[in-house]
């Protein structure tokens, strides 16, 4: 399945990326993407950027090569009470919203209820619009309940491609991913393919969460960012 904007993309201001936005863009532009979101790690990440990078966003255009951009993060949930490592009032200013699981901020797993917890809270925000890689089986999770506050609240939740590449570090993911899609496709919560790309060949890769969905059977009116009109309209804030 071919995605025309790809969530969660991240540049050289995470640290441990690759490319400039200008790249970033530019390479979007020459796939045919409808748009790009620039998706840098939180600032309690590793190398990360301080939170007055996220605040500076403003000043940036939208719009680069032909194709809008838009300016968002990946925020780290900090616990099982929801904590993510920006303050709501930058959160308003921020274009786009994932929030994620890392072991390097949240610490170890907390069990699969708090593990469980932490997400709830986390999807009830407003200013929280995309969980991201929540397939990672070293936190685990319960799906049921992930995928039906999803849906009661219009919470994307993220295929991540990097997550299913053969030797990847994540526990599970493709059975994880896998049951996560079948749950999505009876209560018919809304995904997105995130390539989670750490440099600008690996925009838009969605060689392993394509299969995947294809051997899930999951319905294309299901993928939010299949198309930029598509997502903007599944996005909670717009």
């Amino acid at each position: 399945m071919k995605v025309a904007v790809d969530t969660h993309t991240h540049t050289i201001s995470s640290g441990h990326a690759y490319n400039t936005i200008r790249e970033m863009a530019y390479m979007a532009s020459q796939m045919g993407l409808e748009a790009l979101a620039i998706t840098d790690h939180g600032p309690e990440m590793h190398g990360g950027p301080h939170k007055y990078h996220f605040h500076n966003m403003k000043i940036l255009p939208r719009e680069y090569y032909g194709i809008p951009v838009l300016f968002g993060v990946e925020l780290n949930i900090m616990d099982e009470k929801g904590t993510v490592d920006l303050p709501d009032w930058l959160l308003k200013q921020i274009d786009l919203t994932v929030a994620s699981i890392h072991g390097e901020c949240y610490g170890k797993s907390k069990g699969k209820e708090k593990n469980t917890e932490a997400y709830l809270k986390i999807m009830q925000r407003e200013d929280i619009e995309i969980i991201g890689h929540p397939d990672d089986g070293r936190f685990e999770v319960d799906y049921e309940a992930l995928v039906d506050m999803a849906k009661q609240t219009g919470t994307l939740l993220e295929v991540n491609n990097s997550s299913l590449k053969p030797g990847g570090f994540r526990l599970n993911s493709y059975e994880n991913a896998l049951s996560m899609l079948k749950l999505c496709k009876k209560a018919g919560a809304m995904v997105v393919l995130g390539s989670d790309a750490h440099v600008d060949v690996d925009i838009a890769n969605t060689t392993y969460s394509s299969k995947l969905l294809e051997e899930a059977e999951f319905p294309e009116t299901l993928v939010a960012n299949i198309s930029y009109q598509k997502l903007l309209s599944a996005l909670k804030r717009r």
